[in-house]
């Protein structure tokens, strides 16, 4: 977000049509790609469906199934009950002029410390928001797009949503298509800005727009009636993505433990979580704009909508995101037995489900740390209250890694430079992009992905397993292809894990596995996860279902490490090498 002050010792009522600003947002022909490989999955899913029947509903999923469970007016309501918990009427604001917050992956209204110090430091916010071309080009390697048709149909959620609370606030949100370094320097111009507010992000390609829109704006000179000398708008970046703050590290970035206990053992015995930044009650008020600008639709970003018609449809929005909190905590009261069920893989009851709303930044952390001590207060602590917490400073130290080590999460070899002949087959990579291994626990994750923009954090680490250490494929590939997918996609959890899982993180081990046999054994013992995913299982009794020989398509690899069982045996069970991947749990 960006804050727009006026120099000058009275603020005027700005009126303005902004349609000149706007650039027409150009077709998307990098995601041609995606379009055609999506119409191909669904028609694919037809055709292996015909003549199963409906799909069954294990543990009460059914085929389609929203997250939250709420309708529209029940998140409002959420949204408005946590508004009164975390906001104060008693705020005096004290600045002058107008400020731009300038909304990027903090598209929320609750704890977002940008826009309270826009509003703090100013008379007149304006918010806007840049929908910026780069947003829907192409992966850095492999030409995959950056974003996916799933990733821009919750974004546009989000954006909807976050419209409607701020003006419910007294706020806008403008609507602006074209590049921030040119959008942002030209609105503080326009307005008197004084400073542009937004959230500090970490890795390279955000920090470049950050650059350019600094240097942008000092090209801008505003004179104040009200002093001598002009003066240029200021670029101030807010830390907000963590759970611990920055500031608060007990050690350098650069001296960031390369162990993830080491790291969490430092936090926890010497740094305190902030408490959520107090919001006013009142917000505005915004300029006077005769033209605030639409939200895209997909046809005005030249896509076609993609139906989410089985497993969980995520809602967009801090509304949604609040109201999947308070589902979870409050009205389910599925919090306390979460470090049981955190590695489940089908139906939304087994995990928070947080990661969509946290890689968009319509929920805070900070905020979903206050809730579990609250729970905790009125309910319940337990080791399952507190693993939560666990699993959000796993992805803070991510945050922290990917400025330690920059790019070379992103390189080949990784933060550790390591060497290794990787393959890029692209039937191979194919094979398991479109779930067509024929391991079924790999293809019903994959077609998992592709259906719904979401994964277990269980089957994150054993399709990257089967497509490093199984197909011998480069990382960087399914990395890209989860950045493409992904609704929860931000690049340091991503690459972050992706490193991890390949062996080329900073962690020192090397050569996890994830034996199919037996992951298929512990978290899909009935097999209900695979079946829902690929109908022509449905039939055959469970203990084929993972590994259905004829009845199922040809297997494109032989496991690195232990065979299918031969279930002409039934007792020789899952005769597969224990997974060597060590205890590690999902981090997510």
């Amino acid at each position: 977000m960006a804050i727009l002050f006026l120099f000058s010792s009275t603020v005027q009522p700005l009126s303005l049509s902004l349609k000149e600003l706007a650039q027409p947002y150009p077709k998307l022909n990098s995601l041609t790609l995606f379009l055609r490989l999506a119409k191909s999955n669904r028609s694919k899913t037809m055709t292996s469906s015909s003549g199963s029947g409906p799909a069954p509903t294990p543990m009460g999923f059914s085929p389609a199934q929203k997250v939250p469970e709420l309708d529209s007016d029940q998140m409002d309501s959420i949204m408005d009950q946590s508004f009164q918990r975390y906001s104060s009427s008693s705020m005096k604001r004290n600045g002058n002029g107008v400020a731009i917050v300038w909304f990027r992956n903090d598209l929320r209204v609750l704890d977002n410390e940008a826009l309270f110090k826009a509003w703090i430091s100013s008379k007149t916010v304006l918010p806007v928001y840049c929908v910026d071309p780069r947003l829907f080009g192409t992966t850095y390697y492999f030409g995959f797009p950056k974003t996916g048709v799933l990733r821009v149909q919750f974004l546009i959620e989000c954006l909807k949503d976050l419209k409607k609370n701020l003006m419910k606030r007294g706020l806008n949100l403008l609507i602006q298509h074209g590049k921030p370094e040119e959008i942002l320097p030209s609105l503080a111009k326009t307005f008197g800005a004084h400073t542009v507010y937004a959230q500090k992000e970490t890795c390279s390609e955000e920090l470049s727009v950050e650059t350019l829109v600094s240097n942008g704006l000092k090209q801008v000179v505003l004179q104040s009636s009200s002093e001598k000398s002009a003066k240029n708008p200021k670029l101030q970046l807010i830390w907000g993505a963590t759970m611990y703050h920055i500031d608060d590290l007990p050690f350098n970035t650069s001296s960031l433990p390369d162990v993830y206990t080491q790291f969490r053992k430092a936090f926890e015995a010497k740094c305190t979580i902030r408490s959520c930044i107090k919001m006013p009650t009142s917000l505005g008020p915004a300029p006077s704009i005769s033209d605030w600008g639409c939200i895209p639709s997909m046809d005005q970003l030249g896509l076609s909508s993609q139906n989410v018609s089985k497993g969980m449809k995520f809602i967009g929005g801090e509304s949604a995101a609040l109201g999947r909190l308070n589902e979870y905590f409050w009205r389910k009261d599925l919090l306390k037995k979460y470090k049981e069920t955190r590695n489940g893989m089908l139906g939304p009851e087994y995990s928070t489900k947080f990661s969509p709303w946290l890689a968009s930044g319509s929920l805070s952390p900070r905020l979903i740390h206050e809730e579990v001590k609250r729970y905790e207060k009125e309910r319940i602590a337990n080791n399952s209250t507190y693993w939560v917490l666990f699993e959000l400073i796993w992805r803070d130290y991510f945050r922290f890694l990917s400025i330690k080590y920059g790019n070379s999460i992103f390189h080949l070899g990784g933060p550790r430079k390591v060497e290794h002949r990787w393959g890029q087959d692209n039937k191979l990579f194919e094979s398991w992009r479109d779930g067509n291994t024929g391991y079924p626990l790999i293809d019903a994750n994959m077609k998992e992905l592709s259906t719904t923009g979401f994964m277990s954090n269980r089957g994150r680490q054993i399709v990257c397993s089967f497509l490093v250490r199984d197909m011998g494929i480069d990382w960087r590939m399914g990395a890209e292809w989860f950045e493409t997918c992904l609704l929860d996609y931000d690049p340091c959890s991503n690459y972050g894990n992706w490193t991890y899982g390949a062996g080329v993180g900073n962690d020192p081990r090397e050569d996890r596995y994830f034996s199919i046999p037996k992951q298929s054994q512990t978290y899909d013992p009935e097999g209900e996860y695979v079946s829902y995913w690929l109908p022509q299982l449905r039939s055959l009794p469970k203990e084929r279902k993972h590994f259905p020989g004829k009845s199922y398509i040809n297997q494109v690899v032989p496991l690195k490490f232990g065979s299918a069982p031969r279930y002409q045996n039934q007792n020789k069970g899952f005769a597969a090498r224990n997974s060597n991947f060590g205890t590690k749990e999902q981090r997510r």
